[in-house]
C-alpha cells in the first residue's frame, strides 16, 4: 500500500518551500519529502562562514521576508534559522528524513515516489531536489595520484584543518572567491581558473545581479540582443572579505594546471609545484538520479522542458536547478518567481485553486 497526495514534492529546501507556500493556497492535498535531517536543504553543507552577496531586505521566499536591511547581509546561520521557521509559520507538511530512490509510472495514470519509508502515489510530482547531491570535479590526469587531500567545496566547512599547508584552490565565481579569501589567511594558496574571473564593482550585489539576469533573458525571448551591463551570477560579487581578500594583495588567479603528480601539479610551462590539499570549487550537476528510469534525462543532463513542466511525462516537474528551471531559480532570489508559476499551471491541470494574485518576495543566495 501506498500513501497518496495530489502533489508530492521532493525536497525541503528553499525550492520545495516555496512550491509548498503556494501549494498550501490551492486546496490541493500535498507532502514535501526531504532527505535531510532538518530544516535548510543545501544550506545546512555550505562554509560556516558564508555570507549572502544581497541583502537581507532581498533575501526572502514568498510571503514572509527575512529581518534585516538594506545593508545586511545575511550569514549561513541566519538564512537555517529563517528556513525552518518559514516551514513552521506555514505549517508545511514536511516529512524528513525521507530519501526518495525513484520515481514510477503506473497503471491507473499517477506517478508512484518510492522511498525508503515506504511509496507515495501522486496526480503530479515536483522534483526540487538541487544540485548539492552532484557536486563536480573535472577530470584531471593523474589526480587520483596526490597523496594530497581533495575535497569539493560542498564539503568545506573552515579553513583551520589547512593550516601552514599548500593548498589550490580549483574554480571561479563566488564560492572560489569566498573560500580563497579565508583560507589564504592560514595557508599558502593557489588559485586556479579556466580563465580570469570577473569582478564586479564594489557597490554591484545579487539585486543589481538578478535585474540583469532577468532582463538578459527577457531579451533573449523577445529575439533580442540583450543591452544590459554585463555581469552574471557566475561573476564574483566584492562581499567584504572579498574586498579583504583583494587588499591583501591574494586575489590573483592563474590559468590550469596540466596534470597531477604524486606531490603535487605539472604546469603547462613544465615547472612544478608541490601541493598539500585541494579545495575543487567547481560547481554541481543537476540531482536528478530519481528520475533517471523515466527517461526524461536529455545528453546534457537536464531536462526538456515546456516552462518547468517535463515535456515527455507531464505529470513531473522541476523547480530551483537553475537558469533551466527559471532566471536565476537555484537561488532565494529567483526560485519564488518559478515556484508560482509551476503551481499556478498544476493547479490549473487538477481543478485547484491556485492564489494568482499572491506576490512572490523574493531575495538572493550563495554563489
Amino acid at each position: 500500500m501506498a500513501d497518496h497526495a495530489d502533489v508530492v514534492v521532493i525536497g525541503g529546501g528553499q525550492a520545495g518551500l516555496a512550491v509548498g507556500y503556494h501549494l498550501r493556497r490551492t486546496g490541493l492535498s500535498f507532502v514535501i519529502l526531504d532527505a535531510e535531517d532538518g530544516p535548510g536543504g543545501a544550506w545546512r553543507h555550505t562554509w560556516r562562514s558564508l555570507h549572502l552577496f544581497s541583502p537581507a531586505a532581498w533575501s526572502s521566499l514568498p510571503g514572509w521576508p527575512l529581518g534585516g536591511s538594506e545593508t545586511e547581509y545575511p550569514d549561513r546561520d541566519d538564512v537555517l534559522n529563517y528556513l525552518a521557521q518559514y516551514e513552521g509559520r506555514y505549517d508545511l507538511p514536511v516529512r524528513r528524513p525521507v530519501l526518495v530512490r525513484s520515481i514510477e509510472r503506473t497503471a491507473v495514470g499517477r506517478l508512484r515516489v518510492v522511498t525508503d519509508r515506504g511509496d507515495w502515489t501522486a496526480r503530479m510530482v515536483v522534483t526540487a531536489t538541487g544540485t548539492w547531491r552532484h557536486p563536480y570535479i573535472p577530470a584531471y590526469p593523474g589526480r587520483e595520484a596526490l597523496k594530497g587531500v581533495q575535497i569539493h567545496s560542498s564539503t568545506y566547512e573552515t579553513p583551520e584543518p589547512f593550516a601552514g599547508q599548500r593548498v589550490l584552490i580549483v574554480g571561479g565565481g563566488n564560492s572560489g572567491a569566498q573560500i580563497l579569501a579565508e583560507v589564504s589567511k592560514v595557508a599558502e594558496t593557489t588559485w586556479v581558473t579556466e580563465r580570469p574571473p570577473v569582478f564586479l564593482p564594489d557597490d554591484v550585489d545579487g539585486r543589481v545581479l538578478f535585474h540583469r539576469a532577468t532582463a538578459r533573458i527577457k531579451a533573449l525571448w523577445e529575439g533580442r540582443e540583450p543591452d544590459m551591463p554585463t555581469g552574471g551570477l557566475g561573476d564574483v560579487v566584492m562581499v567584504p572579505p572579498v574586498r579583504k581578500a583583494r587588499d591583501r594583495g591574494v586575489l590573483r588567479a592563474v590559468r590550469p594546471f596540466e596534470r597531477f603528480t604524486g606531490t603535487g601539479v605539472v604546469w603547462r610551462d613544465g615547472t612544478e609545484t608541490k601541493v598539500d590539499a585541494v579545495i575543487w570549487c567547481t560547481g554541481f550537476r543537476p540531482a536528478l538520479d530519481h528520475v533517471a528510469n523515466l527517461g526524461v534525462i536529455g545528453p546534457d543532463g537536464t531536462v526538456e522542458l515546456d516552462g518547468t513542466r517535463s515535456v515527455r511525462e507531464p505529470q513531473l516537474w522541476f523547480v530551483g536547478y537553475g537558469g533551466w528551471t527559471g532566471p536565476a531559480s537555484a537561488t532565494l532570489i529567483g526560485v519564488g518567481r518559478t515556484a508560482r508559476e509551476t503551481v499556478r499551471r498544476i493547479a490549473d491541470a487538477l481543478g485547484g485553486n491556485a492564489d494568482r494574485h499572491a506576490e512572490g518576495v523574493t531575495g538572493a543566495a550563495y554563489g
